[in-house]
C-alpha cells in the first residue's frame, strides 16, 4: 500500500490565504466606518461585498444590523474567516460616509492596492471635524431659524439663538464628559432657565416656541416639528390646548400665547379640497404666501445649519437647504389643500427622499447626506415635547392626542422613505440623462 507524500504548504498558497484575511479586515472596517458615521445598512453591505468581489473573494457574506456585523468567508477553494464587529451608537460624521463611498469607487477602478487601503481608512477615520466656533455658531443658527418655524416672532428667534449658542458650548466643553441621559437632562435644564431669564428680561414672549427651537441641538436627526389641526374649524393650527403661562398676554392676544401655542396659517375656510387646491394655482388670496415664505426660509436656513451639526461636507450645505424646504413646501401645500397631517407628511417625506436621491445621483455620493439634514422640518418632535409637557401637567387626554398624532407622523415618514427607496436607481439616471449604465450605481 502506498501512502501519500505529506506535501509542504505552497508559500503562494498562503500568501493569498493572508491577502484575503487581509481583504475581508478591510472590508469590515470600511463597514464599521460607514455604520458608525450614519450610512444606511444596504450601504454598508453593499460596500463591504464590492471591496471584497473587486479582490477576488467570492464566498464573503456578510449581515450587518444597526450596532453590528457579522462577516464570514469560506468555500472549497477559499478558507474559512468569520469576524463579529459591535457598533457602538455614535454621532453621525456624514463627511466620513461621503469618503468611504469616494474610496469604494476609486477601489473598483483600480486606483489602489491592498497596501494603499489601511492608510486610506486611517486618513478618513482621523479626518478633522469642524471647528468649535463653527458648530457654536451653526447651533445658534438652526436654533433660531427652527424657532421662528415653529411660530416664534423675531425676538423669540434672538432668544432661541443666544440660547443654543451657550448649549453648545456647554455640549462641546463641559456636557460631552457625561453620559448622554446626563448631558441630554442638564442640556434641557439650562435651555429652560436660559429661556425664562431671556422671557422675563423681555427678550422673547413665546417661552415654548423658544424652548423648542433652543434644544433642537442637543438632538439632532430626531425631534421637530408637530402639526395639530385645530378643533375649531379655523384653518390650520398647531392648538395644544393648555396656557403655559408665558404668552404675551392672556389666551388668544396674539398667536402663540395662551390657548394656541403657535399658529401656522391663518384663518381660512375650505368648502373642499379641490377648491382650495384650485384657488392656489389661481394665487388665490387667502393662499398664506407669506407665511409660506417665512416658513420656506426657515426652514432651509435651519436645515443648512444643522448639516454642519452632521459634518455634511461644504459643497452640499445648499442641496441640504433646498431639501429641507422642498419637503416642507410639499407638506404646507397638502395640508393646506385639505390632507391630514399623517397623509401631508408620508408625501412630503417621498419628496424630500426623492430629491435627495436626484442629487445623490448628480453629485455621485450618498443620498443619506441630502436626506438626514433634509428630513429635519418634518419630523414630529414638538409633538413629543408636547406630550412630555402634557404628562408633567398631568393632562392626559391631551398627552395621548398629541403622542398618537406624532406617532403616525413618525410612521408616515418612515413609510414616505421606504417607498421611495424602492424605485430602481435606473430610474433616476434616466431622469437626469446618464449615459453610462454604472457610473453612479453606488450613489443611492
Amino acid at each position: 500500500m502506498k501512502l501519500e507524500e505529506n506535501r509542504a504548504p505552497d508559500p503562494k498558497e498562503e500568501s493569498m490565504a493572508g491577502d484575503r484575511q487581509e481583504i475581508m479586515e478591510i472590508a469590515m472596517r470600511a463597514g464599521h466606518i460607514l455604520l458608525e458615521n450614519g450610512a444606511e445598512i444596504s450601504r454598508v453591505e453593499e460596500t463591504i461585498d464590492r471591496i471584497c468581489r473587486h479582490y477576488g473573494i467570492q464566498s464573503a457574506n456578510s449581515f450587518v444590523l444597526s450596532n453590528g456585523i457579522f462577516s464570514t468567508m469560506g468555500n472549497q477553494r477559499e478558507e474559512f474567516f468569520a469576524r463579529v464587529q459591535h457598533i457602538p451608537v455614535s454621532g453621525a460624521h456624514l463627511n466620513r460616509v461621503a469618503a468611504v463611498n469616494q474610496l469604494s469607487r476609486e477601489i473598483e477602478e483600480g486606483k489602489h492596492t491592498i497596501a494603499d487601503l489601511e492608510r486610506c481608512l486611517d486618513d478618513i477615520e482621523n479626518m478633522p471635524g469642524k471647528r468649535n466656533i463653527v458648530q457654536i455658531m451653526a447651533s445658534a443658527v438652526g436654533s433660531g431659524a427652527f424657532c421662528l418655524f415653529f411660530g416664534g416672532d423675531l425676538l423669540d428667534s434672538a432668544a432661541a439663538f443666544l440660547s443654543g449658542m451657550l448649549l453648545y458650548v456647554y455640549i462641546l466643553y463641559g456636557g460631552y464628559r457625561l453620559s448622554r441621559l446626563v448631558e441630554h437632562i442638564l442640556g434641557g435644564a439650562l435651555v429652560t432657565f436660559l429661556c425664562m431669564v431671556f422671557y422675563h428680561l423681555g427678550l422673547g414672549h413665546n417661552v415654548s416656541s423658544m424652548i423648542i427651537g433652543s434644544v433642537i441641538p442637543m438632538i439632532p436627526g430626531v425631534a421637530l416639528h408637530q402639526r395639530d389641526p385645530g378643533s375649531d374649524g379655523r384653518g390650520l393650527y398647531c392648538r395644544f390646548g393648555a396656557d403655559d403661562g408665558y404668552g404675551a398676554g392672556g389666551p388668544g392676544d396674539r398667536p402663540g400665547s395662551g390657548d394656541d401655542v403657535h399658529r401656522l396659517l391663518p384663518d381660512h375656510r375650505r368648502e373642499s379640497a379641490m377648491t382650495e387646491l384650485s384657488a392656489w394655482f389661481a394665487f388665490f388670496p387667502s393662499f398664506p404666501t407669506g407665511e409660506l415664505f417665512k416658513q420656506l426660509l426657515a426652514a432651509g436656513v435651519g436645515t443648512a445649519a444643522f448639516s454642519v451639526l452632521f459634518y455634511v461636507p461644504r459643497k452640499y450645505y445648499g442641496f441640504c437647504a433646498a431639501c429641507g424646504a422642498w419637503g416642507w413646501l410639499t407638506y404646507f401645500v397638502l395640508e393646506w389643500a385639505g390632507m391630514t397631517v399623517t397623509e401631508a407628511t408620508f408625501f412630503a417625506a417621498a419628496a424630500v427622499v426623492f430629491l435627495s436621491r436626484l442629487f445623490a445621483v448628480m453629485e455621485r455620493c450618498p443620498a443619506t447626506l441630502f436626506m438626514i439634514p433634509g428630513i429635519f422640518p418634518l419630523v414630529p418632535g414638538a409633538g413629543i415635547y408636547w406630550t412630555a409637557y402634557y404628562i408633567v401637567t398631568d393632562q392626559m387626554e391631551l398627552a395621548s392626542r398629541t403622542g398618537f398624532s406624532a406617532v403616525k407622523a413618525a410612521v408616515a415618514i418612515v413609510l414616505g422613505i421606504i417607498f421611495v427607496f424602492e424605485i430602481p436607481q435606473s430610474f433616476f439616471k434616466r431622469v437626469l440623462g446618464k449615459k453610462r449604465a454604472g457610473e453612479t450605481a453606488r450613489n443611492q
